[in-house]
């Protein structure tokens, strides 16, 4: 057994986290906190944009790395009995996997989700850019004196499966599918964490009316996918998580308030993108990272939209107009999934209509459109392990987990969203309402994709 995991049941050096969290903490894994790639998340927020609705969720990425830490411990310990779980994970995978839930956000940059959402392409997702942290930092010198893993079996893991394949060996590939479903999967060791921590920051309770303990201890082997599944006796606790995480959603991530923030932040980007190295900045922590974008943002369209984020007084834009695939069916499927340079363009047309049609002039920068990314979230429909031995999806054994899976996550919490300039709203809500909206929107993408064939 891991020395980490025995110290889940000890007294010995521990970092307390919330909420009343103890976490253990052994010498080599103290090494690993104290490196300038760990240190920095502790200036990187979890939750970027959201701080401006709720304010108390400034919580760092150093504490989430933590928790998430702390659930593979967890993991670790409960399969550590489990026969078929010891036949196949090797102690030197179970130390990767240990090492990898610790450093699984080094590859983070400043309000990486929206900019990522963007997909700007030089740019990339953050987990391309851990394998370069470890090479070029003592991560690799700490990982090779004293752990007994290797690199490759840490970025298996942790990269995308395009990149593993090439790395992994064949004896360990049966072990890093298993590893990688409980770090990234419907019911992981991220998830686990950062719903009931974002909850707890937030001040809502919604993410954390689901019994963590209980999911861990229902935890079994598929050796039929080689993934991680639940027993029968867990399936009420995945309901709650399922459920917890589309509340979540709807009330934090996706709060309108907040998507107005992550709108206003992303067009900022986009405008300043000649002004700034975007590749440089990803070495930065929030406060320099702000910094730099309010210095590029002066004296230029952007300037309004920076300050209304960053500046001394917050000005968000406002919502005027919302639709869901149920409500605002037509609308949702013409804008959803786009690219965000075809978001930008349509705003343009709008812009234009709106200006022609109402006589109040609006600049392309004043309205800004917020729809589902390309990105789909990750199933949430993971394996059920029934007393009689047969195996079926979350989704098959409760309709309301199936129900939240297909219809909900996607297409009627994540809508799409007008906004415009907060100045400009009660102006313009006097002359439209949410049908002119509507048919302005699709005549404004319909003129878009005529003009791109």
């Amino acid at each position: 057994m891991l020395p980490e995991v025995v110290a889940l049941h000890r007294i010995g050096s521990l970092v307390r986290i919330p909420p009343a969290q103890d976490v253990p903490v052994s010498d080599r894994v103290r090494r690993i906190l104290d490196l300038a790639p760990m240190r920095r998340l502790a200036s990187i927020s979890q939750l970027g944009m959201v701080s401006l609705v709720y304010p108390g969720a400034t919580h760092s990425r150093l504490e989430h790395s933590l928790g998430v830490y702390h659930n593979a411990l967890r993991v670790v310990a409960r399969f550590s009995s489990d026969s078929e779980f010891t036949e196949r994970i090797t102690p030197a995978m179970a130390e990767a996997f240990v090492l990898a839930a610790l450093i699984h956000d080094i590859g983070h940059w400043p309000y990486c989700h929206p900019i990522e959402d963007m997909d700007i392409r030089e740019l990339g997702e953050h987990e391309s850019r851990i394998r370069q942290i470890i090479d070029n930092s003592g991560l690799a010198d700490c990982i090779d004196q004293d752990w007994q893993c290797d690199r490759s079996q840490v970025l298996a893991l942790l990269e995308s499966e395009s990149q593993v394949a090439a790395h992994i060996e064949v004896a360990d590939q049966e072990a890093c599918c298993f590893l990688r479903s409980c770090i990234s999967g419907p019911v992981d060791i991220d998830k686990l964490d950062y719903l009931q921590r974002d909850s707890l920051h937030a001040g809502v309770p919604y993410g954390r009316n689901f019994d963590a303990g209980r999911l861990i201890s229902a935890l079994c082997f598929n050796s039929e996918t080689s993934r991680l599944a639940i027993m029968e006796k867990g399936r009420t606790a995945a309901e709650m998580m399922v459920f917890s995480r589309y509340v979540m959603f709807s009330e934090v991530y996706w709060h309108h308030a907040v998507r107005s923030a992550t709108a206003m932040l992303q067009r900022c980007v986009f405008l300043l993108q000649n002004r700034i190295d975007l590749e440089s900045t990803l070495g930065l922590v929030d406060a320099t990272w702000v910094s730099m974008l309010r210095r590029a943002a002066e004296g230029s369209v952007a300037e309004p939209l920076a300050e209304g984020l960053f500046g001394s007084r917050r000005r968000l834009y406002k919502r005027t107009a919302e639709f869901n695939l149920i409500d605002g069916c037509d609308v949702h499927r013409a804008l959803a999934r786009k690219p965000y340079w075809w978001l930008v363009a349509c705003c343009e047309t709008l812009a234009e209509r709106i200006s022609a049609r109402t006589g109040i002039p609006i600049h392309p920068a004043d309205v800004l459109l917020d729809a589902p990314p390309a990105k789909l979230e990750v199933d949430i429909d993971v394996d059920v392990l029934g007393r009689d031995g047969t195996i079926r999806t979350l989704g098959d054994v409760s309709p309301v987990a199936s129900a939240l899976a297909s219809q909900q996550f996607d297409n009627q919490v994540k809508q799409v969203r007008v906004f415009v300039r907060d100045d400009l709203r009660l102006e313009l809500q006097r002359v439209l309402n949410p049908c002119d909206w509507a048919e302005e929107l699709l005549a404004a993408a319909a003129r878009l994709e005529e003009e791109i064939v």
